[in-house]
């Protein structure tokens, strides 16, 4: 089916995705729209004399299927929930990111010395690896491609406004 667009390519390719992450801490949920990968990312908790801090994290990896192209767009939706009690009361907070996020979280427990490494770029070599297989090809999401037109566009007005203050000042 390799060479088939529609429903059947965006049903293998979930099927390869499912299968590539089998035996894994990833789930996978297929949507209306593709699929999403999740993973809980282990934090550790801590607890000082008269604080204790805990952190949640998942990430998610939305994957959007266009079979008739065989295009997929990939988006990290990342939430994080932070708690802390102590003398001065309690504290929550909750944040969530969208778009591309690459990053690595990695910590040693203070008893036995186990090591947790956790890198998003795992999950991403995972999608990519299944959709190559079953000759997809991917496409930048729309909130990749409007910060990446931000970034250049700073970039060039950063640069103009060098010039201009370099011509000032040497004249």
């Amino acid at each position: 089916m390799r060479g088939s667009n529609g429903p059947d390519a965006a049903e293998e390719l979930s099927a390869r995705i499912e299968a590539a992450a089998a035996g894994t801490p990833y789930r996978t949920r297929r949507t209306e729209w593709g699929l999403e990968l999740t993973v809980d990312i282990d934090v550790p908790q801590w607890q000082e004399r008269l604080t204790r801090s805990r952190i949640t994290q998942m990430h998610t990896y939305r994957v959007e299927l266009r079979p008739e192209e065989r295009v997929f767009t990939l988006t990290d939706v990342v939430r994080a929930v932070e708690y802390e009690a102590g003398l001065g009361g309690v504290r929550l907070g909750r944040t969530l990111s969208t778009g591309r996020s690459v990053y690595t979280t990695s910590y040693r427990t203070p008893v036995g010395g186990e090591q947790y490494t956790f890198s998003s770029a795992e999950g991403h070599r995972l999608i990519r690896g299944a959709a190559r297989e079953a000759g997809w090809r991917e496409e930048r999401p729309t909130s990749v491609k409007i910060a990446a037109g931000a970034g250049i566009f700073g970039g060039l007005v950063a640069l103009g406004v060098l010039v201009a203050l370099a011509v000032v000042f040497w004249l």
